[in-house]
């Protein structure tokens, strides 16, 4: 059988370093967006980065609503608020003073916003790897969303995910039809700066698991659970 691929050449040193360095340095942002439209050919390469993700059976799954008007963002906003107020009610004592004062959003503050959903239910792929697990579908878009985060970061372009939502409010107020699942709310835009660490560290929420902690060998071993 002849083979029919390109042969590319190998990445060198400093591409590789590259990809390591945008994966380490990617941040969750919720502040400091800068009021600067991105360009549209800006989010159009973000796009295909996220349409380029690998997806089971090349279904290409996802779909992408790019947010814009103030309106729109502003009536999100409400809902995280009512969502938010709820979620601050579940925590107690010491937790819920830190929980009050993080930066969960930049709904408002970033000049786009972009929803992501999944057609979970496509015919195209025809069913291939769906049979036994037809979550690898919503999988796939959050492949896609990995994708638009890694190039966003490295066009200097923050992203913070937000999913203090309620799904069902957001669903009517973006007119989002029942076949698709709602994947991810994200807050996009250029910044000021990236942060040296992720802010829930920063702030004392939570901090990094060492990665000896969460890998086992041949079958899974109860000292990998952190």
């Amino acid at each position: 059988m002849v083979s029919d691929s390109v042969d590319h050449p190998p990445f060198n040193e400093t591409e590789r370093n590259a990809v390591y360095r945008v994966i380490a340095e990617r941040r969750d942002v919720r502040r400091g967006f800068l009021d600067v439209p991105l360009p549209d050919d800006l989010i159009g390469r973000l796009l295909g980065a996220a349409h380029s993700a690998p997806s089971v059976g090349l279904m290409q799954p996802s779909r992408f609503i790019v947010i814009r008007d103030y309106g729109i963002r502003k009536a999100v906003h409400e809902i995280f608020r009512a969502a938010n107020s709820r979620a601050a009610g579940s925590y107690s004592g010491e937790q819920a003073e830190r929980y009050s004062g993080l930066k969960l959003e930049g709904i408002l503050e970033a000049p786009q916003n972009l929803c992501i959903l999944c057609d979970a239910g496509s015919e195209r792929g025809h069913g291939l790897g769906r049979h036994t697990m037809p979550e690898t579908a919503i999988y796939s878009t959050v492949c896609a969303i990995q994708n638009l985060w890694l190039a966003a970061r490295s066009e200097g372009v923050g992203v913070g995910w937000v999913s203090i939502l309620d799904p069902a409010k957001l669903r009517d107020l973006l007119r989002v039809p029942d076949h698709l699942t709602l994947v991810a709310y994200l807050c996009l835009g250029y910044v000021e700066g990236f942060a040296s660490e992720p802010d829930l560290e920063r702030f004392g929420w939570e901090r990094r698991v060492d990665l000896k902690a969460v890998v086992s060998y041949d079958c899974y071993s109860e000292g990998c659970a952190p």
